[in-house]
This record gives C-alpha cells, sequence and structure tokens, in this order.
C-alpha cells in the first residue's frame, strides 16, 4: 500500500508540473531540428576536417552538437527542478489544495519523499532519456547522410563514440542528482515554511551568511562553499587531462571512487535529509496560506 500511495504521489506531481518533464523533452526535439537544418552542409565539413591536420579542432567540430544538447538538457534540468523545489509544498498550500490533500490516506512522508523524488529521479532520468535519444538520432541520420564515405564515417564515430557518450551522460546525470541534492532539500524546506517569495527567503540567509562571515572574520569560506556547492562536481567527479578537447577519453574521465570518497558529497547528502525531515514536519503542521 505504500509504495502504492508513493507511486501516485509522484504521478500526481507530473500531472500537476508537466513542465518539469515536458520541458527537457521539448528542449531536445528542439536540438534535433537545429541539427537537421546543418545537415546538408554536414559532408562538405566532414570533408574539410578530414584534410585538417588539427585534430583538437576536427574533434571540437564533429562533437559540440552532441555535447550541446548534453548541457543544454543539464541546464534545463537544473533550472526546472529549482523553480519546481520553490513552489510545490507553499503552492498547494496557496491554493489550499493541501486540504483536499490531507484528506487522503496519504501521509506527509509520502507526499514530500514523492516531491523529492522530482528532482532527484524523474527529472534526471527524462533528461538522459531525451538528450540520448536525440544524440543518438543525430548520429544516425549524420552515419546515412555520410553512408558513401568511409573517411567521413570513421571520423564520425571516432569522435562521437554513442556508447560511451550514453554512458558518460547517464554518470553525469547521476552525479547531478547526488551533487545538488542539497540545493533541492533546502529549497523544499522554505518551500514548506515561506508563506510567499521562496527564492528570495531561500537565498537572503546564505547572503547574511556571508556578510557576517567577511565583516567579522574577513574571509569568505561560505561563499566558496556554495561555489563548490554549485559546480564541484566538476572537479571531483570527472577527471580532467591536457589530451585532445581538454578532456580525457569519456570512459576515462569517470571517477567515480574519487566522487564516493568526497567528504563534501556525503555532508550534503546528510543536509539534504535533514532538510527533508524538517519540511515533512512543517507541512504536516503548516496551515493553508489566506
Amino acid at each position: 500500500m505504500k509504495n502504492s500511495a508513493f507511486a501516485w504521489s509522484v504521478r500526481r506531481e507530473l500531472w500537476e508540473n508537466r513542465a518539469v518533464w515536458l520541458a527537457p523533452i521539448g528542449t531536445a526535439v528542439l536540438a534535433v531540428l537545429a541539427f537537421l537544418v546543418t545537415v546538408p552542409a554536414l559532408q562538405r565539413r566532414v570533408d574539410a576536417l578530414s584534410t585538417s591536420t588539427d585534430m583538437e579542432a576536427a574533434h571540437l567540430a564533429v562533437h559540440a552538437p552532441y555535447g550541446a544538447v548534453a548541457i543544454v538538457g543539464f541546464l534545463i534540468a537544473f533550472v526546472m527542478s529549482v523553480f519546481y523545489c520553490a513552489e510545490t509544498l507553499q503552492g498547494e498550500r496557496r491554493d489550499r489544495s493541501i486540504l483536499f490533500w490531507k484528506s487522503l490516506p496519504v501521509s506527509d512522508t509520502t507526499a514530500v519523499l514523492a516531491k523529492a523524488a522530482v528532482p532527484l529521479f524523474v527529472v534526471p532520468v527524462v533528461v538522459f532519456l531525451s538528450a540520448a535519444g536525440a544524440q543518438l538520432l543525430m548520429a544516425l541520420v549524420s552515419a546515412l547522410v555520410l553512408i558513401g564515405d568511409d573517411a567521413g564515417r570513421a571520423l564520425l564515430w571516432a569522435n562521437v563514440q554513442p556508447f560511451q557518450g550514453v554512458v558518460t551522460m547517464a554518470y553525469i546525470v547521476a552525479l547531478l542528482a547526488l551533487w545538488h541534492a542539497p540545493i533541492y532539500g533546502w529549497l523544499l524546506l522554505v518551500s514548506a515554511w515561506a508563506r510567499r517569495a521562496v527564492l528570495l527567503w531561500a537565498v537572503v540567509p546564505l547572503l547574511a551568511i556571508a556578510a557576517i562571515e567577511r565583516i567579522a572574520f574577513g574571509s569568505l569560506r561560505f561563499v566558496g562553499y556554495l561555489q563548490h556547492l554549485a559546480i564541484g562536481w566538476v572537479h571531483r567527479g570527472l577527471a580532467f587531462t591536457d589530451e585532445v578537447s581538454g578532456m580525457s577519453p569519456l570512459m576515462d574521465a569517470l571517477v567515480p571512487g574519487r566522487l564516493l570518497l568526497t567528504p563534501s558529497l556525503w555532508i550534503g547528502l546528510a543536509f539534504a535529509a535533514l532538510c527533508l525531515f524538517g519540511a515533512v514536519r512543517l507541512r504536516r503542521y503548516r496551515e493553508p496560506i489566506g
């Protein structure tokens, strides 16, 4: 029964917040359409690159559209997850729908965990499937265009590497979800507490802590931690080298062992768990707004 309640709670979130999963899919569709516009010039571009002695430029030129699909998908996922977490718990109090949902046999814990599952699981899965599907479709179209050009196809597969790209994308999507879990947990906590302007209430205390630290101690360690929380996953979860394109081959760039040994990851996950616990308690006792 509990599993069924949790699954239906997640479905309810997706029904009420369709943008969180439609936006990544729409972005991938637009990326494919934009790529199709460039297809007529693909043969000419590959011919020029196949005779180039600058391997880094060739790699970037061939791989750039595929990398752009993934990067834009990651950004869209983060932005949609931030706004979803900031809105979801406050929204149900503002429109008073919380009274209806509380009348159902679904606990506050199940309801909050279902909301947390959206940015931590559902959105990453949707981004992965849509971006990976877009990349594979782009590679298939490119292969069909270059079907009579052995050298061009060799250049394409040497730089695109579909299988390695899909594995790398799955790893990065999971990495981002885990690394940004404290951000989502904090926003859910503030959303459960604030009556309005959730993002403002979420940001102002952080700015106040940074200002107090600067005035009292003359340091900016807290700002450094926030920066680490936002982009530290790049250095802790991926291995950069001086090889072509600035990164080691796709599969070699993944360092899950180093990531799992990073204390800040586990501290962040513990903080996220505390925030979710607080959000459950607040949802249980907070009244509708207005």
